[in-house]
């Protein structure tokens, strides 16, 4: 057995370097974080070859004094805490006292530094730790150069530089996101490739998650005791294939957690289906002593004291925001000329108790015609209903007097029975009405299905022809078809019979509906049909339920529709995380026309 004996300083150091300073971003980031902690408002980065040869961070911050320098170098020396009381509320971004040092030891590191009310500039560095006279006008220079020239084996774990000035770049965009009024700038081989002015929040995600970003966010900010949520997070036009357009902090601190994840993961469930990943930039406030962030050298993870509080809250204070319906959504900038308002009859309509309803109480209503294709189908073989508009002197046609509280407007025709084409005080609205539709069925059955469901008994069972499996899944599974609404039994040795269905989805195609709940019961257990993917089959029933393609509907049934999307949660989407309705301005469609050009 050898004989213990104690490790260098210096060997300990470049120990702690291998958690600590992973690669030129991980530099990177302890710099930055050690700038904003000194109050900075102003901040320039400079890299060379990616990081790899140099990294330069220059801050207006509060300095450092004289006496202190040669400490900044020093393993477990740090300004931000003094006890174990400071650790268990810290609110600044570094506090280990571990970054400098551990970088130091594996780079050729240097320090300028003039606090505020000092004569002059002192400097030091990892050879030289005597404080030494320096020229500069104030705030900090960190140059960081020649990344493990101490230890050739790590750097040969370096990618290109391409590479790893991307991985730069993500940090820097990052801490930028943090602090919208700092400034920053970066510098990559003397090239500027990002500037950022101090501003607001909104106008820091604009620049640099883009304007398309902008335009299909939903404000976040709510609020509940210590607990404050606040952001923008991407509706589901906006979702990516993956990951990078996620920004999450903590307190200011960007972080990683499988708590969070798991919140916005479940926020989202009902609106984002597949593969594809939600876009946001969020902040959590929160009291510095219920939550540690002394879980792990880098800090991006962390440990709430009351992790199923935070969760929920996040859950649900996301779930409002995306689930914000019509009547709360912005409207685009008003219209540059007045509209022809549609015709008082039409408008009037609407206000029918039985019309009103139609999509809402489909007992009620007048039937359908026989369900047409699928909207993959594009034979629009039959003529659209259109209705004519009134002509005439604009200004002498005013708007309907309730246009305020209808957000959407009101139909005007029908485009090859599949878009409803509709005017409101700011434009065109086109909305898809099975997407809509489809959504409009889905929060209702979520709401029905969580009590007793609404059943239609069939005066004649609906008799289809079945597999054996789907016979036996079936039967195995008629206790779950019953708390869905749906009476099912075998007719004959291929054939299923239902004699009762959900009240909503009274005119579905009966044995396409079947079909795709037994396919979801074979597939998957029950008990997870019920629980974790219970929104999933009531998707997939809604799907079936809602109105299809070729099906004509007159002006009544589509403000009806037009209102219900207006009453109804997540109206913006369907089940499948795609739009139903966009709108189109009066001055966007000036420029189709180049009217005013």
């Amino acid at each position: 057995m050898p004989v213990i004996q104690r490790l260098p300083e210096v060997l300990i150091n470049q120990i702690a370097a291998g958690e600590v300073v992973e690669r030129p971003a991980s530099v990177l980031k302890e710099l930055l974080e050690n700038s904003l902690d000194a109050g900075s408002r102003a901040i320039e980065v400079q890299l060379q070859q990616g990081g790899i040869k140099q990294i330069r961070v220059a801050d207006d911050g509060c300095g450092i004094d004289r006496e202190d320098l040669a400490l900044a170098l020093e393993r477990h020396a740090t300004s931000k805490i003094t006890s174990l009381e400071d650790l268990e509320a810290v609110d600044t971004m570094g506090f280990r006292g571990e970054a400098l040092a551990a970088i130091a030891s594996v780079a050729r590191t240097r320090i300028l530094s003039r606090a505020a009310g000092s004569s002059h500039a002192w400097k030091v560095s990892e050879h030289d730790r005597s404080p030494a006279p320096a020229a500069l006008n104030g705030g900090t220079v960190i140059e960081v150069e020649d990344l493990y020239h101490s230890t050739p084996a790590r750097r040969k774990f370096l990618k290109s530089d391409a590479t790893e000035f991307g991985h730069c770049d993500d940090v820097f965009r990052r801490i930028a996101l943090s602090r919208a009024g700092v400034g920053f700038q970066l510098a990559h081989n003397g090239r500027v490739s990002l500037r950022l002015a101090a501003g607001g929040m909104e106008r820091r995600v604009r620049e640099l998650l883009g304007d398309e970003f902008m335009q299909h966010v939903r404000e976040v900010d709510v609020e509940a005791g210590s607990l404050r949520l606040t952001g923008f997070a991407a509706l589901p036009a906006y979702s990516k294939a993956s990951r990078d357009a996620q920004y999450f902090y903590v307190n200011g601190r960007f972080v990683r957690d499988k708590l969070i994840s798991h919140a916005v993961r479940e926020a989202y469930a009902d609106i984002l289906h597949g593969s594809r990943h939600p876009a946001f930039v969020l902040f959590l406030d929160l009291d510095p002593a219920t939550v540690d962030v002394n879980v792990h050298p880098a800090k991006t993870e962390v440990r709430f004291r009351e992790s199923r509080a935070v969760h929920q809250f996040v859950y649900h204070g996301l779930q409002r925001a995306l689930a914000a319906s019509v009547q709360v959504a912005p409207l685009p900038e008003p219209m540059s000329v007045v509209a022809y308002s549609v015709p008082e009859q039409q408008r009037l309509a609407v206000e029918e108790p039985a019309l009103a309803g139609y999509f809402t109480r489909p007992a009620a209503a007048p039937a359908f015609a026989t369900p047409g294709p699928s909207l993959r189908d594009t034979s629009y073989a039959s003529t659209p209903t259109l209705t004519p508009r009134p002509f005439g002197n604009p200004a002498s046609i005013p708007l309907p007097t309730t246009t305020e509280g209808a957000p959407l407007g009101y139909a005007v025709a029908q485009l090859h029975g599949v878009y409803v084409l509709a005017q409101n005080a700011s434009g065109l609205v086109l909305v898809d009405m099975h997407a809509a539709h489809e959504r409009i069925l889905y929060e209702q059955l979520k709401q029905v299905v969580d009590g007793s469901p609404a059943i239609q008994r069939l005066l004649i069972p609906a008799v289809f022809g079945a597999s054996a499996g789907e016979i036996a899944t079936a039967e195995e599974h008629g206790d779950v078809l019953a708390q869905m609404g749906f009476e099912v039994a075998a007719a004959g040795p291929n054939e299923l019979a239902v004699r009762t269905v959900p009240s909503l989805l009274a005119r579905a195609n009966v044995a396409d509906l079947l079909r795709a709940l037994l396919a979801d019961l074979r597939d998957h257990p029950a008990s997870a049909v019920i629980t974790e993917r219970r929104n999933e089959l009531l998707a997939t029933m809604a799907c079936h339920g809602a109105v299809r393609a070729n099906r004509q509907l007159t002006i009544p049934e589509m403000n009806a529709l037009l209102r219900d999307m207006e009453a109804t949660e997540r109206a913006d989407q369907c089940n499948h995380g795609r739009p139903t309705w966009v709108q189109l301005s009066m001055n966007e469609l000036d420029k189709l026309f180049m009217r005013g050009q």
